[in-house]
């Protein structure tokens, strides 16, 4: 009930309300489309780059934004934690759930633009209910990790928006991750940080959602692409939902009795 009268209340200011949760990841897909699909032809060797680029934009922003106000979770309450006791991990998983509502508008959204753009619905469409219940289970997780370094460090609020910044361009949200190794020489001869990039969470439930969502994109782009290997993405999946969830739960109830002294 909190997060349902927190969503209803989010947008209440706006003239268009709660249209805004469709229209801000829609123009961000349009602004990366502008500058990095047609400028700089990052699309090259990707098929129905739009609907690909939206799908990448569309649920890294889930988490983006889970993380954002997970970290003002308990800052923004402190009145409440004063006046009533109630578990605090309610807060930064109220937050997440608000996410998760707004979240579950622009999926509807999604679906719309990828068969506007001529992509049929397929069966393999029904894997992106784990995908999505996996990033809800990690962005559960990684709120409660900020909600407790926002609660003592006000700081990490400003430093928030330049670190999702980076971790969204390291998903590979805009440009194939797995192709990086035929564009950069340094990663040719490195071949670790491909690795590391690709076992990334930010890569792992976007590249599963548009496989699920996008079934010719493995089979129609190039060989390095093809070579992802969905049953590791799915591994990488169940143990950053499973790992976050836990240790972010058990990280932030350590500090339980901290939350709002002083």
């Amino acid at each position: 009930m909190f997060a349902s009268s927190k969503s209803k209340a989010m947008y209440t200011s706006s003239r268009l309300g709660q249209l805004w949760q469709v229209l801000t990841p829609i123009l961000n897909a349009g602004v990366y489309f502008l500058i990095f699909g047609l400028l700089l032809s990052t699309s090259k060797g990707i098929p129905d780059y739009v609907p690909w680029l939206v799908t990448g934009v569309f649920l890294f922003s889930f988490t983006q934004r889970s993380v954002t106000s997970g970290a003002k979770s308990v800052g923004t309450n402190l009145s409440l934690i004063r006046a009533l006791h109630f578990p605090r991990a309610s807060l930064p998983l109220a937050y997440t759930v608000v996410e998760f509502q707004q979240a579950m508008v622009a999926l509807a959204v999604l679906f719309g633009i990828v068969m506007a753009f001529g992509v049929m619905p397929a069966l393999s469409w029904l894997m992106i209910i784990p995908v999505v219940a996996l990033q809800l289970l990690f962005n559960l997780g990684i709120s409660l990790i900020v909600a407790r370094l926002g609660a003592f460090t006000r700081d990490i609020s400003q430093l928030i928006p330049f670190i999702t910044r980076t971790w969204l361009y390291a998903s590979g949200v805009i440009f194939s991750v797995a192709s990086l190794s035929t564009r950069s020489d340094f990663i040719r001869e490195n071949p670790w940080i491909s690795d590391v990039l690709e076992a990334n969470p930010g890569y792992v439930y976007v590249e599963l959602a548009r496989q699920a969502l996008l079934p010719e994109y493995v089979a129609q782009t190039d060989p390095q692409v093809a070579a992802t290997n969905p049953g590791m993405l799915w591994i990488y999946a169940v143990v950053w939902a499973v790992v976050i969830l836990v240790g972010g739960f058990y990280w932030f109830y350590r500090a339980e009795e901290r939350y709002g002294r002083g």
